[in-house]
């Protein structure tokens, strides 16, 4: 069987921008025997995220994402639907995800290295898993849990860089859902601005790209920040740490603005706004999402229970084929955007 993928097919360099020809696609026979324990699956639905940046360099900087590899398929976040299974927890039918699925339109899996999903969790929209009801909704729901410190009632203040992307679109609403009286977006387009407000309920929203930031800020947020939802870094988020209150709190989702370059993550803020941090007691500390994989479920079900009240509004920016995935993922690095970035490979979601 003839199926497409998607290979690194060179490197951008540690500080440059990637460009459509570091991905190529091939074909290449997939077998017609599977062996005991694996799966044959079609594939749906892929995921284009931040983080697939770093796996384009020779060494990603971490021990917990590895290097895509020259001339080899690569791989992310993934669903698709079993056609054919010798593993004992999956039949044909059955939809599957996982987070290391190669760019492939067909692909034979280890079952060990998939978890089935339940439709009725997302009312049938089996791409929701890869956003909302998926590793963004998890990383913003428990992010701002752990490091938000959120006391309903106390009239605090939350600011939200890349707000119109796949975290920080979900994590205004979970905010404000979760007690903070008042949550303002930043984001790069007037489209965007009018977006987060008019349909995602935030408060107010700048646009980075159009006016002082600061200023801006410092009238949309008249008691100051109090909790700072940090998905870009650099001169957007020294900006909104100037403004930040006592005692206030940092959650560290991403640093974008930043990926392109070769500094450590998280990347060392400047000394003035350092300092700030320090005199403020301002808590910014690394979030990674791996380490609460014991919430992934209960995690999930609210997600689900928001979504289903019409409390948690999704948005996906999606595009189709697997010859659209670079296009997809420069478009993503450059905030070409609104909300989960995804690329739909195929529609027919029946075998």
């Amino acid at each position: 069987m003839i199926v497409q993928r998607v290979v690194l097919n060179s490197r951008p360099g540690k500080n440059g921008n990637p460009v459509a020809e570091n991905f190529r696609v091939e074909e290449v026979n997939l077998s017609d025997n599977i062996n005991e324990g694996q799966v044959q699956v079609r594939t749906l639905y892929l995921s284009v995220d931040p983080y697939m940046r770093c796996r384009m360099n020779e060494d990603t900087g971490t021990d917990y994402i590895k290097a895509w590899q020259l001339s080899q398929v690569v791989d992310g976040g993934g669903i698709g639907i079993v056609e054919e299974s010798k593993h004992i927890n999956f039949k044909k039918g059955d939809f599957v995800i996982s987070f290391y699925w190669p760019w492939q339109t067909k692909v034979i899996l280890d079952g060990n290295s998939l978890e089935k999903v339940d439709p009725q969790l997302v009312d049938g929209h089996i791409s929701y898993f890869l956003g909302a009801i998926g590793m963004p909704g998890l990383t913003s729901l428990i992010g701002i849990q752990e490091k938000g410190h959120i006391t309903a009632g106390s009239n605090q203040t939350m600011v939200v860089s890349g707000a119109a992307g796949a975290c920080g679109s979900l994590a205004g609403q979970i905010g404000h859902l979760m007690g903070c009286s008042r949550v303002v977006g930043i984001c790069g387009t007037q489209e965007k601005c009018l977006f987060l407000t008019s349909e995602l309920g935030f408060d107010a929203a700048v646009n980075y790209k159009k006016g002082n930031v600061a200023e801006q800020l410092r009238e949309l947020c008249p008691a100051g920040v109090d909790v700072y939802f940090d998905n870009v870094g650099g001169d957007i988020s020294d900006t909104v740490i100037s403004q930040m209150n006592q005692n206030s709190h940092i959650i560290l989702c991403g640093q974008i603005s930043q990926y392109n370059k070769d500094v450590p993550y998280p990347p060392p803020l400047p000394p003035a706004i350092e300092a700030i941090q320090k005199e403020r007691n301002i808590t910014r500390e690394r979030f990674m999402v791996l380490n609460y994989k014991d919430r992934f479920e209960s995690g999930i079900l609210q997600l689900s229970q928001w979504f289903k009240e019409g409390n948690l509004k999704v948005e996906l920016a999606s595009v189709l084929y697997l010859y659209h995935l670079s296009a997809a993922f420069q478009s993503m690095m450059t905030g070409g955007n609104i909300g989960k970035q995804i690329v739909c490979i195929s529609e027919e979601t029946s075998v």
